[in-house]
Formats: C-alpha cells, sequence, structure tokens
C-alpha cells in the first residue's frame, strides 16, 4: 500500500473515533462484572488514542497534495509551440479547427491531442541516400527513374519544399491520417516527373532542362493546390540533376566533338575568306594607287599639253605680220653679226622669207658634210 493510502485511511479512522468519542462521551474502560451498575471493581483505564495526526490542516494540505499527484499524472492540459497545430480528438473524433500555439486544458481521457509541425519541410530525391533526422524536417528518398521517349531509363534529382497547411490541418490529418506526406507529397512528384521527362529524348534533356524544371514545378503546384482542402503548400521545386545513361552519355560527348570539328572548320573557313578578302582588298587598292597615278600623270600632260596648246593659241593671236618682219629684221642683223666673224657660214632663207633663217657653220666638219 501506498504512503498516500495509509495517510487517507489513517484521516478517516480518526474522523470516525472523533464522532464516537463525541456521542458517548469518551471511550472509558466498562467495571468488572456484568452489571450495568458499575459497581464492580475498577480495573485501568484504556489510553485515549488520536488519530487526528495534527487536526484539520494537515488533512487539506494532504488533499491539496493528493489532487496536485492527480493533475499531474493525469495532464489536463496541452502547449502547442509555433511552427506546430493540436489536432484535438474526443472519444476519437477530430474536432475541425485545429489548436493555435498557447495553453489548452482538455478533459483527460475523454480528450487527446495530437501535435503536427507546420514548419517547411524538404524532401531530397537523390541517387546517393544520405541519413538525416526526422526532427530536422529533411528526408531523403530515391531518385526518381524515368523512361524518356524511347524507353531509356533516366534519373531525376531534385528537391521539394512543402509545408503542412494550418488553415487546414484538421481536415487533412482527418482525411489522409498523420502519413499524408508519403500519400500526397511524393506520388504527385514522382507522376509529373514521369509525365513531363517521358515527352523528351534523352539527348535533348540538358539542352531544355530549364523548359522541364519550370513545367514539373507547374504542374505539382497545379496538382497539389487543386485537392480538397489544399493540405498542403508547395513553397519551391528545385530541379537539381538529370543522370543520364552511360551509352547515352558518351554519344553526348562524341555529338559535342564533331560540333566542335564542325565549328572548327567553320571558323578556318571564316578566316580563309577573311585572309582573301584582305588580300583582294590590298591588291584593289594597289591597283587603284597605280590607277591613281597614270591618272595623275595623264592628266599632267594633258594639262601640260593643254597649257601649251593654249599659250600656243595666244602666240599664234598675237602674231601680226609687222610684228613678224620685226622679228625677220632683228635675225637678220644677228646673221649679219655673224657673217662678220665667219665668213664661211652659210644662211639659208626660209621660203616666203620667213623667221627665222637656217644657219650654218661650214668650219666644223661635220656640219659642213651634212650640210651639203
Amino acid at each position: 500500500m501506498k504512503k498516500e493510502d495509509s495517510i487517507l485511511m489513517a484521516s478517516d479512522m480518526n474522523d470516525y473515533f472523533n464522532k464516537k468519542k463525541s456521542e458517548s462521551g469518551g471511550f472509558k474502560k466498562s467495571s468488572g462484572g456484568s452489571g450495568s451498575g458499575g459497581n464492580g471493581p475498577k480495573g485501568p483505564n484504556m489510553p485515549n488514542i488520536d488519530f487526528n495526526f495534527g487536526g484539520g490542516k494537515a488533512g487539506l494540505m494532504y488533499f491539496i497534495i493528493a489532487v496536485v499527484l492527480m493533475l499531474v499524472i493525469a495532464k489536463p492540459f496541452t502547449i502547442i509551440e509555433e511552427g506546430q497545430r493540436g489536432i484535438l480528438s474526443t472519444n476519437g473524433k477530430y474536432q475541425d479547427q485545429a489548436l493555435l500555439p498557447g495553453l489548452h486544458f482538455i478533459i483527460p481521457v475523454i480528450q487527446k491531442v495530437y501535435v503536427v509541425d507546420t514548419k517547411v519541410r524538404i524532401i531530397n530525391y537523390a541517387s546517393r541516400i544520405e541519413a538525416t533526422s526526422n526532427n530536422s524536417g529533411i528526408v531523403t528518398k530515391p531518385a526518381i527513374t524515368v523512361l524518356d521517349k524511347r524507353g531509356l531509363p533516366v534519373n531525376i534529382e531534385l528537391t521539394v519544399q512543402y509545408r503542412l497547411n494550418s488553415q487546414f490541418a484538421a481536415q487533412t490529418i482527418s482525411n489522409w491520417g498523420f502519413s499524408w506526406e508519403d500519400k500526397i507529397i511524393s506520388p504527385v512528384v514522382r507522376d509529373v516527373v514521369r509525365n513531363v521527362v517521358g515527352k523528351y529524348e534523352a539527348e535533348s534533356l540538358p539542352q531544355e532542362r530549364n523548359t522541364i524544371a519550370n513545367a514539373i514545378e507547374n504542374r505539382i503546384r497545379e496538382s497539389v493546390s487543386g485537392l480538397k482542402n489544399s493540405p498542403a503548400v508547395l513553397q519551391s521545386v528545385q530541379l537539381r540533376e538529370i543522370v543520364l545513361p552511360q551509352k547515352v552519355k558518351e554519344q553526348i560527348e562524341r555529338v559535342q566533338l564533331a560540333k566542335q570539328e564542325v565549328q572548327r572548320a567553320e571558323q578556318e573557313v571564316q578566316r580563309a575568306k577573311q585572309e582573301a578578302l584582305k588580300r583582294a582588298a590590298e591588291a584593289r587598292g594597289v591597283a587603284e594607287k597605280a590607277r591613281i597615278e597614270a591618272q595623275g600623270k595623264a592628266d599632267a600632260v594633258t594639262i601640260e599639253a593643254q597649257a601649251k596648246a593654249k599659250a600656243n593659241l595666244l602666240i599664234s593671236k598675237s602674231l601680226t605680220t609687222k610684228l613678224l618682219q620685226l622679228e625677220q629684221i632683228k635675225v637678220q642683223g644677228k646673221f649679219n653679226e655673224a657673217l662678220q666673224t665667219n665668213k664661211d657660214a652659210k644662211i639659208f632663207l626660209t621660203p616666203g622669207g620667213s623667221t627665222p633663217n637656217i644657219w650654218v657653220d661650214m668650219k666644223d666638219p661635220q656640219k659642213r658634210s651634212s650640210a651639203r
């Protein structure tokens, strides 16, 4: 028997004996013999036993202690922290509205509170499984295997961030249970990824990465938000890696190398074209330079000829008969002076007496022979 039960029993006995004592005026040992007069020899009196244990104050204290112990054991209250909601169950039936953070009193045995987390949670779909704690809110699951348009297996690694919709937390737990994540998030993510990626060929997935990532996030968001009472709020979906089969990787590498070779050949052709254009431009420059120089010389000759012709024209226009006669007289005078010093010289007059006349020095044998 527990100490508390013994104390309560002793208190009850104490109350009983006090009641009897007040009724009979105390407990006394009756005199010997069977008579009722009490004239028999007196025996020793029975000792007065006090079961009060300190009076009524001690009993009240014991009562308070018992109540406190009952409250501690039964725990008729619960505390909901921030980032959590409480699902109140009364006789197995969930209340429609979740309990907000704070202190809440419940009826022990009849009512029970289930605490659910409404903070952001993360699911990592990865090829390499890493151990994580459930309390951290991060769960790692295998990468999603998808068959491409031709049936080749492709692994998709992504991260999904979501949280329980606190407004409809009670309805979500009532409809989906406490394993609602495995029933809502994971099936939707895997189904959407397979439908989106399955439309492409494995070789084209790296080039279409951004388009695929946007399509996956939009369709997952539509699927989750389209459920009744919007059980979850999707934060983000991040496409981390597209793991291709080894044969596809090798084929992509060969295609990339071929493209690089084609680009290199095109660059060489472009470089050769540029060199040819450069040489042609230089040749055109040299030819243009020569043409310009020739043109300059021709223009110079033309200008000079035109100048001479113009000068001759001016001279011819300025010549008159009297001016010619005057010039002839001047030349004739010079010839006369020359004949005075060189008597062997000969003078040939041009027909019509035009000026100048021809002078031949006969002393020079070469001139003399040519004159003959």
